[in-house]
C-alpha cells in the first residue's frame, strides 16, 4: 500500500512509522507547519510534498488533521481537482464519520474512518501503545479498515455510522469523565484535609487497582464498596458531610451503582433486602 498523510500530528506520525515498519510505503507528507514537520521527519525521512504531488502519487490519503479541519481539507482537495480515481480517504476522528470526506455526490473514491481508542499524549507513547489499541472502523471499505488495523497491530471493531456518536460518548465517559471523576474524588479528599497532591497519589493505586479488577472480573462484579454490599448508614455518612454542591452527583453515580449492584447480586442468586433497596433508593433519590 503506498499512502500519503496529510496533518503530520501525533496520530498521523505514529500511523506512518508503525504502517511503514508493515511494509507499507509512505509516499510523503504534507502538513502547514514546520514544527510538526520536523517531529515527523525525526521518526522518517519522508519528503514533504505539495498536495499537487502527494494526492496523486497516493493509493491512500490519511486526513490525520484536527477534526474541525477534515471537511476544509477534503473540500480543499476537491476544489483543486486533486481526486484519484479509486483512492482511499481516511480520516481518525472519533465522533465524525467517514461521510464528511464525501464533499460531493459521486466522488470516485472511498472513504473510511478508523478511530484509536486510546489517548496519545505524545507521539513516543503512541507508538508504544499503538499495538493493542481498539479501533472503531467506519466507512465505504471497513476490510481494508480491519487489514489496516491489524497491520498496525490493533484490533478492529467495525460500527456504522449512525452508531458514531454514542461509540465516541461511551470512549469520552471512559477516559475523559474518569479524570473528572479523579478531580472529584480529589475535592472530597481536599474537605479531609488531605492536599491535591497528596490526595491524587493516594487514590491513583486504588484507581489501578478498580482497573485492574474490571480487567480480571468485568462488569458487574467489578462494583465494590458500601452500595455494593447494601450499607445504606456508610452513603448516609457521605451524603451528611460532603458539599451541597457534590451531592447531586454523587447520588446520580450511586444511582448507577446500585443498578450494578444489583446485577451482580442477581448472577450470585443473591439480591438486596427489600430493607435495604428501599433505604438506599431514598438515600439517591430514586422512585419507588
Amino acid at each position: 500500500m503506498r499512502f500519503g498523510i496529510i496533518g503530520a500530528g501525533i496520530v498521523g506520525t505514529a500511523l506512518a512509522v508503525r504502517l511503514e515498519e508493515a511494509g507499507h510505503e509512505c509516499i510523503g507528507v504534507h502538513t502547514r507547519s514546520s514544527l510538526s514537520y520536523e517531529r515527523f521527519s525525526s521518526y522518517l525521512k519522508i519528503n514533504h510534498l505539495p498536495l499537487d504531488e502527494l494526492v496523486p502519487a497516493a493509493d491512500v490519503l490519511f486526513l490525520t488533521t484536527q477534526d474541525g479541519m477534515i471537511r476544509t481539507v477534503a473540500e480543499n482537495l476537491v476544489t483543486k481537482k486533486l481526486v484519484k480515481p479509486g483512492q482511499v480517504w481516511i480520516h481518525c476522528s472519533g465522533s465524525i464519520s467517514s461521510d464528511v470526506l464525501r464533499v460531493e455526490v459521486g466522488l470516485p473514491i472511498q472513504c473510511l474512518s478508523l478511530h484509536p481508542l486510546q489517548a496519545f499524549a505524545s507521539v513516543e507513547k503512541a507508538l508504544n501503545i499503538l499495538s493493542g489499541t481498539h479501533f472503531g472502523i467506519e466507512g465505504d471499505n471497513p476490510e481494508l479498515g480491519e487489514r489496516i488495523v491489524k497491520d498496525l497491530g490493533g484490533i478492529p471493531h467495525p460500527i456504522l455510522a449512525a452508531q458514531k456518536s454514542l461509540y465516541h460518548a461511551g470512549a469520552v465517559v471512559a477516559s475523559n469523565y474518569l479524570v473528572v471523576l479523579a478531580s472529584l474524588a480529589v475535592e472530597l479528599f481536599a474537605e479531609a484535609g488531605i492536599q491535591a497532591e497528596e490526595a491524587l497519589a493516594s487514590l491513583l493505586p486504588l484507581m489501578r487497582g478498580t482497573l485492574f479488577n474490571l480487567e480480571q472480573v468485568g462488569l458487574p462484579q467489578a462494583l465494590t464498596g458500601p452500595i455494593a454490599r447494601g450499607d445504606a448508614q456508610v452513603v448516609q455518612g457521605h451524603l451528611d458531610n460532603m458539599p451541597s454542591k457534590l451531592v447531586e452527583i454523587y447520588q446520580e453515580l450511586g444511582l448507577k451503582a446500585l443498578e450494578l449492584g444489583e446485577n451482580k447480586k442477581a448472577q450470585l442468586g443473591l439480591s438486596y433486602s427489600p430493607e435495604e433497596l428501599n433505604l438506599l433508593k431514598l438515600l439517591l433519590k430514586k422512585p419507588n
